[in-house]
């Protein structure tokens, strides 16, 4: 019976941190930059609420959002009503989430989610981070990165090295479709330290036409140092 009490100790302090919010430090961006989401409430576990507004054409500021489970749950302020859910891996505690409109259909939530772990990796430093909306491959180039991306596939570009007396480097963008390739998108871009480009790409539902949507985004300042 003491071996079983004593067994039990040391369940209890599991059980007890399995059911504590996990936190996420979440920057939020809308892929539609003409009609974001509307203001939204982020809902934890234990009943808290959160409220997150996005900008449009830009990223938030880093918000804390909680949940007991893998999946955070967003609703608009207004009303309450659903608007998106994300699922997060446990292993990520930073992270991008991209709002993407979602095509109409009943009992569907008007917004899905794109995660994307905010790291050195997918964000480097003076580079950019290419995603792949498009149901078929693209190819790209930056600078003297040449690279291919299938549906849904992202990649952090490292900063180009060719640049010119500007630090500007070519950009530029080919789609797949069928048997041919489809010019999206050329043009030359700044990469400076402490900074990086955002792009995502997909064919516009309306006009059927390859996009290229870019998005610019600073590194915060490092705090201050405290005076002595």
């Amino acid at each position: 019976m003491r071996l079983l009490t004593f067994s039990l100790l040391l369940f209890l302090p599991l059980v007890t941190n399995a059911q504590d919010d996990r936190k996420v430090n979440c920057r939020f961006l809308s892929l539609d930059t003409n009609t974001p989401p509307p203001a939204l409430l982020a809902l934890s576990g234990d009943g808290a609420e959160v409220a997150i507004t996005m900008p449009a054409g830009a990223l938030s500021g880093a918000i804390a959002c909680s949940s007991k489970t893998a999946t955070f749950s967003f609703v608009s302020a207004a009303d309450r009503t659903p608007v998106a859910t994300a699922t997060i891996p446990a292993a990520v505690k930073s992270a991008l989430l991209v709002f993407v409109p979602a095509a109409k259909a009943p009992n569907t939530l008007p917004w899905r989610i794109f995660v994307v772990e905010n790291s050195a990796k997918n964000f480097p430093d003076g580079g950019a981070f290419v995603a792949n909306f498009h149901s078929e491959d693209i190819r790209f180039v930056i600078g003297e990165n040449k690279l291919m991306l299938h549906p849904g596939g992202f990649y952090g570009v490292p900063k180009p090295a060719q640049r010119d007396d500007f630090n500007m480097a070519p950009v530029a963008f080919q789609f797949q479709q069928g048997d041919t390739w489809r010019n999206a998108n050329e043009s030359m871009l700044r990469f400076l330290p402490d900074m990086h480009y955002l792009m995502f790409t997909f064919v516009d539902p309306a006009s059927g036409r390859p996009r290229v949507v870019t998005f610019q985004d600073a590194k915060p300042p490092a705090p201050a140092a405290a005076l002595e």
